[in-house]
């Protein structure tokens, strides 16, 4: 998922993707132990989806001065 389709999204649906890419990335980690993964590089990708969606949102959250 690329950052520009990240800031189109509000702030209630990225926190549900990054709901949803959390247990996807369980999932293939289990996978992943028992030696059934077929795409080892998916777990990289949903990582690093996860950290961009969580940057937007703490940017977002600068943005409106959420630090009080």
């Amino acid at each position: 998922m690329k950052v520009s389709e990240i800031r189109k999204l509000k702030d209630e649906e990225i926190q549900e993707k990054v709901k949803e890419t959390k247990k996807e990335l369980l999932n293939l980690r289990i996978k992943n132990a028992t030696a059934s993964l077929d795409q080892p590089s998916k777990l990289k990708e949903l990582k690093k989806d996860v950290a961009r969606m969580l940057t937007v949102l703490k940017e977002r959250e600068n943005k409106t001065g959420g630090n009080e």
